[in-house]
């Protein structure tokens, strides 16, 4: 069986790769891809090569949906994503199959069976439509708990300016300008927050619409944002508030919204 990978964190896409050489022996990898740019451009000109997709659901420039708008998808479709609430749904559309991070062998065994036996029959109308009924349904974040010297307390999401990685630790900032250590990733906190009022302009930082005083265009084709929050003084330097070219567009398309 011929499968394509698309994920977009270099780790998860490591394990999964090793879990399916591992266990699988005759599938054959034929590429491993991290974005939806590269993904519809690879699927159009190799329409017929994969057998079976393993498509992460948010990926480094937007939500792995819009490669059903852009390109036409033959294979069978196994999603993995860190939340089900909108996912079960869309999987349901056809075969498809989905499974929850992290990735257990179980389910990955299970998903690989189902696309042995079944015949790819993808309704990408209803897998959209279940997408949009699950993001109106879904409940956000409503506070944070984070470290305050050797106490936790929660911080409320609307009182949030951005978080922010740093010396493998990843921080909070408040309207106010206060910072604190939260324990969760990036990646885990942005699937819990509201996309219409957080963006994830890079690997390293989400930032909240409320909280963006100005943006400037910088070498590169990318976005440098200026928040309307100071830092305490302690803090010593800024973190890299910069927009990713690949999401330079969204971003400003979000921030108009």
């Amino acid at each position: 069986m011929r499968v394509l990978i698309i994920e977009d964190e270099i780790m998860a896409r490591r394990s999964l790769e090793r879990t399916l050489a591992g266990n699988f022996p005759d599938i054959e990898i034929v590429a491993e891809l991290g974005s939806v740019r590269e993904s519809v451009e690879w699927l159009k000109n190799h329409p017929d090569t994969a057998e079976t997709i393993f498509m992460d659901v948010e990926l480094s420039d937007g939500e792995c949906f819009e490669i059903f708008r852009q390109a036409e998808v033959k294979a069978h479709v196994v999603m993995t994503t860190a939340y089900d609430n909108y996912a079960v749904k869309a999987f349901e559309a056809g075969s498809v199959d989905y499974l929850l991070k992290p990735i257990d062998l179980p389910a990955l065994t299970r998903a690989v069976d189902r696309c042995r036996n079944s015949t790819p029959s993808l309704d990408v109308d209803k897998i959209l439509g279940a997408l949009s009924e699950g993001r109106r349904a879904k409940e956000y974040k409503e506070r944070f708990l984070v470290h305050l010297n050797d106490r936790i307390v929660p911080v409320k999401t609307e009182d949030i300016a951005y978080f922010f990685s740093e010396d493998k630790n990843n921080h909070v900032v408040t309207h106010e300008g206060s910072v604190f250590i939260v324990d969760s990733t990036l990646d885990t906190i942005m699937t819990t927050l509201d996309p219409e009022r957080f963006f994830k302009i890079s690997r390293g930082c989400i930032f909240s619409k409320e909280a963006v005083q100005s943006v400037t265009k910088i070498l590169g084709g990318r976005l440098r944002v200026f928040p309307k929050t100071s830092l305490p003084s302690n803090m010593g330097h800024s973190p890299d508030l910069t927009v990713s070219r690949s999401r330079s567009d969204d971003f400003l398309a979000w921030l108009e919204k």
